[in-house]
């Protein structure tokens, strides 16, 4: 059944500390939450974006892809990662599920506030893609890449959407108003987990179809159950093309 899955973003600050420590708070989150939930942690939650040690941090991702995959079973999380592709450094999206990998891609939109480009290689924006877990249909936009409308138009249909930041304080109204409205245009859910290191905008939330946020800057783990009634509900009230087919369930 897919209308008691419980959806936990998982909001904590990780600038300035060991990848070791990063990833046993990561553990321990993951820990707290319940079987057969989907959980989505902060963008480069191991490593943040360490510029001056991207070897090291690919070599630790590396390393602990192994553990990152036990602690998915019997339960659904992703995380991006710093990884070393062909091209460069990538940031890496990863999505686990019942102890595998299942669906990995990198950041497509890079920051150039941040000066991102000048170290990693982008991915391609014909690599984002709504992939199904268990009947759900999921999709992924990576921080900067929520702006895109373009990007948007590419996960329509999606009935969760998985928003891993590292957003700012300068622009946190920005963030609670995009992530909001991507919910109500997709009449989806949206687990959005951000940084809670000082400089970010925290803000991390699950927002129903009907565009309901729910979300506190003072927790690590914020949950919410997942209904796809939910989703049929609104897509009937207000149909916007997205409506199931009440014969098979598709769109």
């Amino acid at each position: 059944m897919t209308s008691n899955k419980m959806l936990c973003a998982l909001q904590f600050a990780y600038e300035g500390r060991s990848f070791e420590e990063n990833f046993a708070t990561l553990q321990t989150l993951l820990e707290q939450t319940p079987a057969q939930s989907i959980s989505l942690a902060p963008e480069l939650c191991l490593s943040a974006y360490s510029y001056t040690q991207m070897q090291e941090a690919s070599e630790f991702s590396a390393a602990i892809l192994p553990n990152l995959a036990k602690l998915s079973i019997s339960k659904t999380f992703g995380l991006t990662l710093i990884e070393k592709a062909t091209t460069g450094y990538v940031n890496n999206f990863k999505l686990f599920h019942q102890g595998e990998l299942i669906y990995t891609r990198a950041k497509a939109k890079l920051f150039t506030l941040g000066d991102e480009e000048h170290y990693f290689s982008s991915g391609k924006d014909e690599d984002l893609r709504i992939i199904e877990v268990n009947g759900i249909k999921i999709a992924v936009l990576i921080c900067f890449e929520l702006r895109f409308p373009k990007l948007w138009e590419q996960i329509k249909g999606a009935d969760l959407i998985l928003v891993p930041a590292y957003w700012g304080n300068l622009r946190k109204k920005h963030f609670e108003a995009l992530t909001t409205a991507l919910a109500i245009a997709n009449q989806a859910y949206v687990l959005c987990s951000n940084s809670a290191d000082e400089s970010m905008g925290k803000s991390s939330a699950i927002i129903s179809p009907f565009g309901d946020v729910i979300s506190d800057d003072n927790c690590n783990l914020i949950m919410h159950p997942f209904d796809l009634n939910e989703i049929k509900k609104m897509r009937r009230y207000l149909d916007i093309g997205l409506n199931y087919n009440a014969a098979n369930g598709s769109l």
